[in-house]
């Protein structure tokens, strides 16, 4: 990826609550950047609003936190340019209607109109040919790290959402969060309905990512052993150094008793969003409002279309490739 350093994430006695009670509530880690974060716990426990605050799309309600040395909730909105969510419900959904190649073409669209800074007048002075190859490039560098291989799907590039197998959508929703140089990717129910072998699959993926340099926060049942575990729900153990599995139900990587369960008794338990306090590090106006998965009872955020950008056609041409319609 063009940006190898990832976010470091540092939480201490972190928790949100909403209008039914806490979705989760005094959970800490340490995690250097570049790190394989696992969220686990059980189905319930607020992994979900975990993994939404932690990338600046929900507001906590006690407790601190910091990713990247940015304070949350005071830096959201920067923590949530410098992230992105794949596999999330209610707020990444694929459209099982879309081939491949729409998806990737949206979301390049998307990329180059909302994602990144103003092209230098330098860069705007390069060969069309040469920026199209850029791109080209770019789009094939997400697809190999999330490792879709688009000529082993059905239809190739043409292969609708609908047809893709578990592993495959979610390799896809990767891709695709990939495109925005993210610092900092949060992936929702990664191990939800696979199989120990895909379970494996999945881990495996995820330490290519971290490979990159980019942070990785993945919520699942069943952390691998080489995760830095931060659990939430009534088995939690509490804090987990850098690098490091969790300890054994009950103690904290200190052998002292872990200090208290969360209270959240349902995932649709989630806190609705504020807008942000404060503006960015760069003085920046923070957003307005952050997205949220549809269960939690929060309001995705969006962005109004506007009139067509000039570079939407070389967008367009960069993945020409694809087989888009």
């Amino acid at each position: 990826m063009d940006d190898p350093s990832g976010l470091a994430v540092a939480v201490d006695g972190l928790g949100l609550k909403g209008p039914r009670g806490w979705a989760f509530r005094d959970v800490s880690a340490d995690a250097r950047p570049g790190a394989l974060i696992a969220v686990a716990g059980p189905s319930g426990t607020g992994r979900t609003c975990l993994l939404l605050s932690l990338t600046g799309r929900m507001r906590p309600t006690e407790g601190r936190a910091a990713v990247g040395g940015m304070e949350l909730p005071r830096y959201m909105t920067a923590v949530r340019r410098r992230s992105a969510l794949a596999h999330v419900t209610g707020v990444t959904d694929l459209d099982p209607s879309l081939t491949v190649a729409e998806h990737l073409r949206e979301q390049e669209l998307l990329r180059r109109r909302f994602g990144d800074a103003l092209p230098r007048p330098r860069q705007l002075l390069r060969p069309r040919a040469e920026r199209l190859r850029e791109r080209r490039r770019h789009i094939d560098e997400a697809l190999a790290t999330a490792g879709l291989d688009l000529a082993a799907l059905p239809k190739r590039e043409r292969t609708a959402v609908r047809d893709l197998e578990r592993v495959e959508a979610l390799r896809l929703s990767l891709s695709l969060a990939l495109l925005g140089r993210p610092r900092l990717v949060g992936i929702d129910d990664t191990d939800l309905k696979l199989s120990a072998a895909e379970r494996e699959e999945v881990w495996e993926l995820l330490r290519t990512v971290t490979g990159t340099g980019v942070t990785v926060l993945a919520v699942c049942s069943e952390p691998p052993s080489d995760a830095v575990v931060v659990r939430t729900g009534a088995d939690r153990s509490g804090r987990t150094g850098t690098g490091s599995p969790a300890a054994p139900t009950g103690e904290g990587p200190d052998d002292s008793p872990a200090t208290t369960t969360n209270a959240a008794s349902e995932e649709t338990d989630a806190a609705k969003t504020e807008p942000d306090a404060g503006d960015e590090p760069d003085g920046s106006p923070a957003a307005t409002a952050d997205a949220t998965r549809e269960e939690t009872d929060a309001a995705a955020e969006t962005e109004p279309a506007g009139p067509a950008a000039p570079h939407e056609k070389e967008a367009d041409d960069a993945i020409a490739a694809t087989g888009r319609s």
